[in-house]
């Protein structure tokens, strides 16, 4: 009897202690000391707090107020048209909560995979980068890697001062950009890391996005067929790993090299499953206020570069959508040269992957930083990520902030057929064309075979001539278009050209396909 008064005794007090839980305003990760919020008008500040309570936000000298929903969620829109601080931000309910060191400046999300992962301490000339990384007014949040099958609402993380103690472990692409995008607008910039190494574009995309396109089906399927095999799967796989540990440990005993542990099957909680990354680790930071995107990927997608076209671009509005803040300026890089030189004109799925990523130029606000010159031949991770944050930070100055500044490298524009040579017309020549080195490289030309074979060329005020004995009737030209060309055509600011094809054929990712 006295046990059971007991057990109602905590249950009763188990419920005064869940609807004082309740009543307390809260925010998600993404708010907290050190905070970066982006300045211009109807920024989001939101929360939880009991159905019906009242909740007023302070920062800056401004103030706003909302009513939490029946499910108890609340959101102002502030107005913060200055950059500075620091500030407090106070939220107040039934609760207060206070918010130090508050700044209000630029806020840019970072993601992609490795390339984007890889830390400053592995970059080049790390010991002296970060022994120089003291910027008190830019501000560095990591993102939680998590995947989940269905949108997350938070994450876990904080915001740290950017210091020579907390950026050795932070992305050196998204630091190097922060970097000189802060030097450049003397205003305080806060970088929202969020990446996982070796993933595809589609784990980044929405769930939504990626049932409305026919073009992705082929992906579903196949994480649609994982899921039905796993719990068989899982079942070999743990009677494998049980055997393994038997071999191990009589491996040992007789003084042997022990066998290598089972590779576990593709299961539902894999980082390349559809939308998981997109649920776990870009959801929980919507609709924080940004002024845009910086994204390095693209490696997990080059033997599908093809049906890269639409996805990347898909990825793209699909972010814009659910962010709610028009086309926001995203800015990406792309692929590096990488991988054995070859000495002939090759068919390349990273060329593909190249030519794919450029075609998202045509979204509007978008610019792209070319690698193609600062790759490295046997490491898909090149250590100077400093020029690739320098490229990104020229795209932001241009594209988000409409400095009159040259940001890019050649692009293609048009090509017209002159006897037998071929004419290639570019955008973005910035103080016009040079070969950096000497001579032209890198250009190759085919007649209707759809043989190419290496061209003489060279510059001719904005423009380049192409041309060859061997193709005395020409209809198409490619540039750096191999895994790692050799090609040396920039503008006179020194920003390389990208690789690209005036033909259509299908390429080895589209017949594969």
């Amino acid at each position: 009897m006295y046990r059971r008064r007991f057990l109602g005794l905590i249950a009763v007090f188990s419920l005064i202690f869940s609807s004082l839980v309740l009543s307390d305003v809260s925010l998600p990760a993404v708010f907290s000391d050190h905070m970066v919020l982006q300045r211009g008008p109807a920024v989001p500040v939101w929360g939880k707090a009991d159905p019906g309570e009242k909740v007023t936000v302070e920062v800056a000298g401004r103030k706003a107020s909302a009513t939490a929903d029946g499910e108890g969620s609340w959101k102002v829109r502030m107005n913060l048209p200055q950059a500075g601080g620091p500030f407090e931000l106070v939220v107040s309910g039934k609760n207060k909560v206070t918010f130090k060191d508050v700044l209000v400046g630029e806020v840019w999300v970072c993601s992609g995979q490795s390339n984007m992962q890889w830390p400053v301490q592995r970059a080049m000339n790390a010991k002296e980068e970060i022994a120089r990384a003291d910027y008190p007014n830019l501000r560095l949040f990591t993102v939680k890697r998590v995947v989940s099958h269905r949108p997350l609402s938070d994450t876990e993380g904080a915001w740290v001062r950017c210091s020579p103690q907390t950026v050795p472990g932070f992305s050196a692409v998204a630091y190097f950009f922060g970097r000189d995008l802060h030097k450049a607008l003397s205003v305080p910039v806060g970088l929202i890391h969020t990446s996982w190494g070796g993933t595809p574009a589609e784990a980044w995309t929405s769930e939504e996005t990626l049932n409305a396109y026919p073009e992705f089906a082929p992906i579903l399927k196949r994480w649609a067929e994982v899921e039905a095999r796993w719990p068989e799967a899982k079942k070999k796989y743990e009677e494998s790993l049980k055997a393994w540990r038997e071999k191990v440990k009589k491996a040992k005993a007789e003084g042997k090299r022990p066998p290598r542990r089972p590779r576990p099957p593709l299961n539902p909680d894999h980082p390349h499953w559809p939308s998981g990354l997109f649920n776990g680790m870009i959801a929980p930071i919507i609709p924080y206020g940004i002024k845009g995107a910086i994204w390095y990927q693209g490696e997990s997608n080059a033997g599908r570069a093809h049906q890269y076209r639409a996805l990347f671009s898909a990825m793209i509005r699909d972010w814009r959508d659910k962010w709610g803040r028009g086309d926001f300026p995203f800015l990406f890089v792309q692929l590096a040269n990488f991988m054995a030189r070859s000495a002939e004109p090759q068919e390349s799925a990273w060329a593909e992957l190249r030519e794919a990523q450029t075609a998202a130029l045509a979204l509007p606000r978008t610019a792209m930083a070319v690698a193609i010159d600062i790759g490295e031949a046997r490491n898909i991770h090149p250590k100077n990520k400093q020029e690739v944050g320098r490229r990104l930070s020229l795209g932001a100055q241009a594209v988000a902030y409409g400095r009159d500044i040259v940001y890019s490298g050649p692009l293609y524009a048009g090509m017209t057929i002159e006897g037998d040579r071929a004419r290639i017309f570019f955008s973005h020549v910035g103080g016009g064309l040079t070969a950096k080195g000497g001579a032209l490289k890198g250009f190759a030309i085919a007649g209707a075979d759809h043989k190419f074979v290496w061209a003489r060329a060279e510059i001719e005020g904005d423009t380049v001539v192409v041309r060859s004995d061997k193709v005395p009737e020409p209809v198409a030209v490619r540039y750096a278009w191999a895994d790692n060309p050799e090609c040396n055509l920039y503008n006179k600011e020194g920003l390389p050209a990208s690789p690209f094809r005036t033909d259509f054929w299908p390429g080895v990712t589209a017949r594969n396909q």
